[in-house]
Order: structure tokens, then C-alpha cells, then sequence
């Protein structure tokens, strides 16, 4: 049921994409569904969603669910990510925030964020698996001096409004603690989160969640979803799933063709990583890099990037539309460019990976929680606003606590409700364009400013 929104070269479930965390994790062996099941919920989705999603729901609940995975455990965003454990999943700026949902929903918000932020901890704790933590915190750079203004703007929100521990670092602090290069104006340190091995966390949960008792099938896409009587059915190539209860949690893989109600709402965005071949010691100091903590700066169209325990750099960046194999590789050589401007230390720098994969945005700017309107029996969480690696899993554990208390999904309003339908739903990649056109813009103008 994969729908090529973008290029089919992006959706071939069968390969995994030869990413450093694939090259640095031992998979269990997966079994594909070849039966008829019966089920109380099924979970259409084995990333971090649906596998918190089935551990919450075993663990807390004593509820064994199915999960349908159309290609491995963790095979979409939330095995190939950057590993940033960031908050808000958000697209909208505090003060939008405010006037859309109150203060006090976005209070509630943030606070949800910061809860979401800690649960990789608690789960690698209680589970006894290692999702190889690295920092304190994370960062945003300031990639020009004026940009400088706004990050002490939002700091002040941050400590006044939601009590989150944050700093504002000058050019100089910036560079002797966390590292130099040509766009380092100082920075935001929010003392929220962390980063992480994201394949390492997702399977890390997985096996927890098969330990409890779920069922979890890689290579098992949903061909075709069909009401029996009450019940759900849920065909695959090799068997299908009978259950009472629904939960849709394939994020930016979310296909048109699933169910009539998700269709359109969700816009795909490629995001692209290179990991470089391990630096010597002598090239860490000469870039003067210093902190384990995720990076990412102020330019509307984002750069982020980390340094790895084994003293590589994981660089990432968007701006692909399409996904095709000529653009990928022009991306490529964009960011390779990019690396080497931002990090002028390191120049002659080789990069031994290279891969990308699908984040979901949505009009809504937020996450998008809850239960269809016209089908109680079906619940979704997706649309994590390219921010899905602590707002996924709890989301998943939301959900699951909604279905073991016969309860609504107790969620801050910017995370409850699906998104808006996009007009032109096949337009989707022409608007992301537009869109990335504008920031571009947006960037080129606002870095001219004094």
C-alpha cells in the first residue's frame, strides 16, 4: 500500500538504507506474518511509535498487540534520523503557539515535550537496553550575528513562561565550549534532552514490547483494510490480522490509499545525512569541537549535526523535493560543500555514509493525536514535524494509554486533532518547493541585514 508521493526509490521497503546506524546495530531476527491473527489492537507501523505504542500497551495494560511493519523494525524515519532528542515538535514559533492555542494549552505543551524528552532514559532504565546516550542538552546556533537578538527572546520565554532550564552563550563561550566554524555567532543551550543511537533506541523498545508479549511482523504491509462486523481486517501478503481496535502510526509514510480519513493531510520531506570517516584527535582540536550534544542552527531551513562517540560527524540537512537519484546525489554534493565552508578546519575530510529517508509535516505545525471522529475504533498519532524522536514514543505510550483506560487521548490541544487536508493533495511536492524556495529566501535576505 506504499504511495509514491515522492520519488518510488524512497519507498522500496524490501532494502534497508545503508546508514551508519545500520552499520553500528545487530538486528534480531524478524518473522513476516504468514496467518491469520486475532487481535485486541493492531498497529499499523513498527518505527517508535508503534512499538511504544505495543510496549505501553503490554506493559501497563496487559494488552498483546499486532504490529504491522511494511518493511523492518525501524525501517522509516525512526531508524535513520539524526538522533536529536529535541523539543517542541513544533513549526510554530511561541508567540503563534499562544494565539492559536492559549497560554495555558501551551503550557501544557511544553511540559508534554519536556516528559517526552525523558522517556528514552526511563525506557533503556526499566527495559535494560542501551540507546547509547551522548551530551546534556542540546543546542542552536546561531549562524549569523542577528540572529542573536531572537535566541535571547525565546530564552527568556523559555525560563519565564515554561520554567524550561536554557542559557543564552556568546560568540566566544560558544566556540571554547561547544565547537568553531564559520557560522558560529553563539548560541541557546536548552538543558532538555539529549542525543541517541535511534535505531538502537527503536529496536531497544521493539524487543521490549516482544518480551511483554506483542507480535511485531517486518516485511507484513497493510495491502487492504476492510471492516468484519465490529472488527477490523487487515490484509498483508502473507496472512491477515483481525482486531477490535486500530492505531495508525506510519507518520511520513502514511499512505492515501490507508484509510479515507488520513488521506492528504500529511506532506513527506526528505531529510539527508552524511556521517564523515572518523577524525583524527588532531582534527577535532583544530575545529576546536568539544561538546557530544546535538547541534542545529537558525536558518529556516534547518542544518543540524552531532558529533558521534567514535569522533565522526553526523551533518544533516533538507531541501530535496523530489527524492529522485539525480537529485539525491546533487544534494550530496551540496552538503559535502556546505560541511566543508561551515567547518573550515576540515576540509580535506572524506565521508564514508550517505543516506536519507521521509519526516512528516503537516498544515497543522504540530503532532496530530487522537481518535477518528467517525470511527472511535481507530486512533492515530503522527505528523511529528521532522522532531519525532522524543514526541514519537510518546505519542505511542499516549495512545496506548487512551485504549487500556477506555479513555480519550489526554493530549495538550497542539497535539490533539488531525491536520488539515491539503487543498491539492497531489500538489503536495510542488508546495514543499514553494516552500523551500521562500526559506531559502527568507535566509539569503534575513543574513544580509546588519
Amino acid at each position: 500500500m506504499a504511495e509514491t508521493i515522492l520519488d518510488k526509490s524512497l519507498y522500496r521497503f524490501d532494502e534497508r538504507e545503508p546508514s551508519y546506524w545500520e552499520a553500528t546495530t545487530s538486528r534480531p531476527k524478524e518473522r513476516v506474518l504468514q496467518s491469520t491473527v486475532n487481535a485486541e489492537v493492531a498497529i499499523i507501523g513498527g518505527g517508535f511509535t508503534g512499538s511504544s505504542a505495543a510496549l505501553h500497551l503490554a506493559k501497563d495494560y496487559g494488552i498483546k498487540a499486532v504490529v504491522l511493519e511494511a518493511g523492518s523494525i525501524g525501517w522509516g524515519a525512526s531508524g535513520r534520523n539524526g538522533g536529536f532528542v529535541n523539543i517542541p515538535a513544533s513549526k510554530l514559533s511561541v508567540a503563534q503557539l499562544v494565539r492559536r492555542f492559549g497560554l495555558e494549552e501551551t503550557k501544557r505543551f511544553f511540559a508534554a515535550s519536556v516528559e517526552a524528552s525523558k522517556l528514552p532514559k526511563t525506557l533503556a532504565a526499566e527495559e535494560g537496553f542501551d540507546m547509547k546516550p551522548q551530551g546534556r542538552g542540546w543546542y542552536t546556533v546561531a549562524h549569523h550575528p542577528n540572529r542573536m537578538p531572537k535566541l535571547r527572546e525565546y530564552a527568556e520565554n523559555l525560563r519565564n513562561h515554561f520554567q524550561i532550564p536554557c542559557r543564552v552563550l556568546d560568540a566566544d563561550e560558544f566556540r571554547s565550549t561547544v565547537h568553531d566554524g564559520s557560522e558560529a555567532f553563539g548560541g541557546l543551550h536548552m538543558d532538555v534532552g539529549h542525543a541517541l543511537h535511534p535505531l538502537s533506541y527503536c529496536l531497544g523498545i521493539a524487543g521490549a514490547a516482544e518480551r511483554r508479549g506483542a507480535e511485531l511482523y517486518s516485511s507484513s504491509p497493510v495491502l487492504k483494510w476492510e471492516r468484519d462486523g465490529r472488527r477490523h481486517r487487515l490484509l498483508t501478503p502473507g496472512g491477515t490480522v483481525r482486531a477490535d481496535r486500530v492505531i495508525i502510526a506510519t507518520n511520513g509514510y502514511t499512505s492515501d490509499r490507508l484509510h479515507p480519513s488520513t488521506a492528504g493531510r500529511i506532506l513527506p520531506a526528505i531529510s539527508n545525512i552524511l556521517v564523515t570517516r572518523p577524525l583524527t584527535r588532531e582534527e577535532i582540536s583544530q575545529q576546536k569541537w568539544v561538546s557530544e550534544s546535538p547541534v542545529i542552527n537558525t536558518r529556516t531551513l534547518v542544518y543540524y549535526y552531532r558529533l558521534l562517540p567514535d569522533h565522526r560527524i553526523l551533518f544533516g540537512a533538507r531541501g530535496d523535493v523530489s527524492g529522485s537519484v539525480q537529485s539525491m546525489e546533487q544534494i550530496r554534493r551540496r552538503m559535502s560543500s556546505e560541511f566543508c565552508r561551515i567547518f573550515p578546519h576540515l576540509t580535506n575530510i572524506t565521508f564514508d555514509y550517505f543516506w536519507r529517508g521521509v519526516v512528516a509535516l503537516s498544515q497543522k505545525l504540530t503532532p496530530s493525536i487522537g481518535q477518528l471522529e467517525e470511527d472511535k475504533t481507530v486512533y492515530y498519532a503522527l505528523g511529528y514535524q521532522a522532531n519525532g524522536v522524543a514526541t514519537a514514543p510518546y505519542a505511542g505510550k499516549l495512545v496506548a494509554n487512551a485504549i487500556g483506560t477506555r479513555r480519550p487521548v489526554s493530549a495538550p490541544l497542539p497535539m490533539a486533532g488531525l491536520p488539515t487536508k491539503f487543498l491539492f493533495p497531489g500538489a503536495r511536492p510542488i508546495a514543499l518547493a514553494s516552500a523551500y524556495a521562500w526559506y531559502r529566501f527568507k535566509d539569503w535576505y534575513n543574513d544580509g541585514k546588519a
